[in-house]
């Protein structure tokens, strides 16, 4: 019986390392998307200066 409750306990670890591990990854990719986004922005309104530029 005690060993059933060692493997309880040693999976209840494991499952809260990954799940930090998965705040962690996904706390990047937010910040990655928003940097993105931002990036796209910017390139997108140079893009549309450049074709009103075009069309005057």
């Amino acid at each position: 019986m005690d060993e059933k409750g060692q493997i309880s306990a040693e999976m209840l670890i494991l499952i809260a390392a990954l799940i930090a591990v998965s705040i962690v990854l996904i706390g990047q990719l937010q910040g990655s998307a928003k940097t993105g986004a931002k990036n796209l922005e910017a390139k997108t309104n140079a893009a549309w200066k450049e074709i009103d530029q075009i069309g005057k």
